[in-house]
């Protein structure tokens, strides 16, 4: 069992690891990162939490574990993990000031933020695309952070869990909003991302590895870059106006035709060669993309 990540059922479980009474409500809680007591050597497997969590970290001097990365906090950041995610801290991450937001699922569950909470995108994003904010920024989350505790404090009674789902839906919007913020002001960082993404694609058409491997996948790319497939969907949306896949596919129709000005192949040798494994697949997309067949678009150079 050592081996094991640590499982936390509730949010009362999650308390009494840190050394913290238990939640004033046993489904919703707010964390003090500055008065948990625990040993990270307990957690040094992992844990995984049932239930959302929405943290803000500050003066964090540690590093979390991703994957086979680590992240540097130095600087704060916010980060979102949905049930059943694994988490992996390592010693040195005693050292940090902020909170946490705990969320049963079965809190929101008679609301129609069940439904949507699956829609904000970050909640799929890794500990290493965590989400800066301005001082101004800061100051917003706090404050709603500070509602929802006040809440659990003071007033908990019929009206208590609507006000708090609205308080949870207006950080969620603020956190898309602030999102959207940092992609376009890590432009240099995002366009860095896109050439790495386009000469990724060059090298797998071009040392065919599309015939050995077949088309290259949402997840592949993102591997490959070392981020998430929902971060890199949302950067490439936000500098291209395209998802992964839709930039994958552009890269190659545009390899397509290439295959095809030069005459060399037939239209069935050009779609095995990009990794298809059925010409009628090819065929299809390409006319999607071009509005004529491959056939068609073959023609055009046969009558030069």
């Amino acid at each position: 069992m050592k081996n094991q990540p640590k499982i936390f059922q509730s949010i009362s479980e999650l308390h009494k690891a840190m050394g913290q009474p238990k939640p004033m409500h046993p489904l919703i809680s707010v964390l003090d990162y500055g008065k948990a007591i625990f040993d990270p050597k307990d957690f040094e497997q992992g844990i995984i939490l049932d239930f959302y969590k929405i943290s803000f970290k500050t003066n964090f001097s540690g590093k979390l574990r991703y994957g086979h990365g680590f992240y540097d906090f130095e600087e704060g950041g916010m980060s979102f993990v949905a049930p059943g995610q694994i988490l992996k801290m390592q010693e040195e991450e005693a050292d940090y000031s902020g909170m946490s937001l705990n969320i049963h699922p079965d809190f929101i569950r008679p609301y129609t933020l069940n439904e949507n909470i699956k829609k904000y995108g970050f909640f799929s994003y890794s500990a290493a695309e965590a989400l800066y904010l301005s001082e101004k920024e800061k100051e917003t989350i706090f404050a709603v952070f500070a509602n929802i505790q006040d809440e659990l404090d003071q007033r908990i009674d019929n009206f208590s869990q609507d006000v708090i789902i609205s308080q949870l839906e207006l950080l969620l919007n603020y956190s898309n909003r602030f999102y959207n913020r940092q992609f376009i002001t890590r432009k240099a960082v995002n366009n860095d991302v896109l050439s790495k993404l386009e000469n990724l694609l060059e090298d797998y058409f071009n040392t065919e590895k599309s015939l050995e491997n077949g088309l290259p996948t949402v997840q592949f790319v993102a591997d490959e870059l070392q981020l998430s497939s929902r971060y890199l969907s949302d950067l490439l949306r936000s500098v291209s106006g395209q998802n992964t896949q839709q930039f994958i596919h552009d890269k190659l129709i545009e390899k397509a035709k290439e295959y095809i000005a030069k005459g060399t192949w037939s239209i069935s040798e050009i779609a095995y060669k990009l990794g298809f494994e059925h010409p009628q697949s090819f065929n299809k997309l390409f006319k999607k993309k071009t509005n004529v067949s491959p056939v068609a678009f073959q023609e055009l150079f046969n009558k030069n």
